[in-house]
């Protein structure tokens, strides 16, 4: 019997398992990115609702026991926003802070607009984040 020629096997081999790896390596890079961003925007939605509830409109609402007032930016300034979530900046992104009164609560919703999954395999749900504290009066 003659031997078969073995020449090639490797790179061939190589091929059929780089794909899948490349594949997961990648995704599990951009989960990890998507998962920071959540952290970090729900970290920049609770320094918002923490500012209003020390700031007088929430305050001497509560205290007169009337609806609160408060709208609009939280933390106005993106310095302000950088040094509660520096990770949200990264690659030129910037969030977005807004404030809702509805019912008998005060709900301040962080989102990043411009973010987006770099793996095609999830589509577009993932893709615009958004995270909320909502405080109660």
């Amino acid at each position: 019997m003659r031997k078969l020629d073995q020449r090639g096997i490797g790179a061939m081999e190589f091929c059929l398992v780089a794909a899948p790896l490349f594949i997961l390596m990648f995704a599990i890079f951009d989960l990890g990115r998507y998962a920071i961003t959540m952290q970090s925007l729900r970290t920049l939605a609770n320094a918002g609702a923490r500012t209003w509830m020390i700031n007088d409109c929430f305050v001497n609402s509560v205290m007169s026991r009337t609806s609160p007032t408060c709208s609009g930016d939280p933390l106005p300034s993106t310095a302000e926003k950088k040094a509660v979530a520096p990770m949200l900046f990264a690659g030129g992104l910037s969030p977005t802070l807004n404030t809702t009164t509805g019912g008998s609560a005060l709900t301040v919703t962080a989102s990043e607009p411009s973010f987006s999954m770099l793996m095609p395999i999830w589509g577009t749900s993932l893709n615009n984040p958004s995270a909320s504290t909502t405080i109660p009066f």
